[in-house]
């Protein structure tokens, strides 16, 4: 069985000009370091474009259509409070974004990529845009790709108990509350303290809401945690995703948790994602035929994606 790795220049458009940290360069930082270890057991696959109507599977109308407008502007429109900057396509950039993971979906549900090679997890490096609302951008975020997804495994395969695991620095926020009241939701999310760094939620008391109280874990990190803690508490987590018997597991392994990141103070090594990469490996072999799609989130060191990300490969791959 093989990994799907997505990879092309459409994905590259998802990215910010200027001195912004998210730049369009971020995938071939990965590319390149993945092409020089030469891991075996990989399908490279083309990114795929949604349709509007599965983005607004998740997403409100009225903030799809701000995009859209915003999108065929030339002055920049700030979809935030200034971190998300739009520019003359983002509304087809980001359409890529959630194509790409769709694809992924796809392919890990039927086993096999459109040619036919088998499939049993995926790998789509620009994605993960954990920040996103139903109604509005956030943090680099303009559509919420696993969002979307977790809607249409639902709507398209009757995939109902869904782990969503999360190791970037960054609470994932757009993903835990628009599903904290979904008790077949299973969230995880290990990140620097929001005491010390955006988007400031993500308190070990926020386990879920009515009927999907304990189905939510995050744990939040001090800066400058390395390994040890990382590793410490990822145990913690394995448990906790091993017991709801997902049916389909998400990874968003941001890379902005390692050691070197601009704008980030965790300061793990890329063995902690493949740590991570390779305890939910396993918990999607025993439970869900294998079906793990990892995503790349966040990341702003080039040298620190490479590593972060290629080791994830290469576990999934393996």
């Amino acid at each position: 069985m093989g990994t799907a790795v997505f990879f092309g220049d459409e994905l590259a458009r998802y990215g910010f000009g200027g001195s912004h940290p998210f730049g369009t360069d971020r995938i071939y930082a990965f590319w390149s370091r993945l092409q020089a270890e030469k891991i075996s057991n990989i399908v490279v696959e083309q990114p795929e474009i949604a349709t509007e109507e599965a983005v607004l599977s998740f997403h409100d109308r009225d903030y799809v259509e701000l995009v859209k407008m915003a999108s065929k502007r030339c002055e920049s429109v700030p979809l935030d409070r200034g971190d998300t900057p739009s520019f003359r396509g983002i509304f087809e950039a980001t359409l890529y974004v959630v194509g790409s993971t769709l694809a992924a979906l796809h392919m890990v549900m039927k086993g096999a990529d459109r040619i036919g090679r088998k499939v049993e997890n995926a790998f789509v490096p620009i994605a993960g845009l954990h920040h996103a609302r139903r109604d509005s951008a956030g943090g680099f975020c303009v559509f919420n790709d696993v969002g979307v997804a977790v809607i249409q495994a639902r709507k398209k395969y009757g995939i109902k108990r869904i782990a969503y695991v999360d190791i970037d620095a960054h609470h994932g926020d757009g993903v835990f509350y628009e599903f904290v009241g979904d008790p077949l939701l299973f969230f995880a999310d290990i990140h620097e303290d929001g005491r010390y760094l955006y988007p400031g939620t993500g308190s070990a008391d926020e386990t879920g809401l009515g009927e999907a109280a304990g189905t939510k874990m995050n744990i939040p990190l001090l800066p400058e945690a390395g390994d040890k803690e990382f590793f410490d508490v990822f145990s913690k987590v394995e448990t906790f995703i091993d017991s709801s018997k997902p049916e389909l597991i998400f990874l968003n392994c941001g890379a902005d948790s390692l050691a070197g990141d601009p704008i980030t103070d965790l300061r793990y090594s890329a063995q902690a994602h493949a740590h991570a990469a390779k305890a939910l490996r396993r918990i999607a072999e025993k439970h869900c035929a294998g079906r793990l799609i990892a995503v790349g989130g966040g990341g702003y060191n080039r040298t620190n994606i490479g590593s972060a990300w290629t080791e994830v490969v290469r576990v999934l791959a393996a």
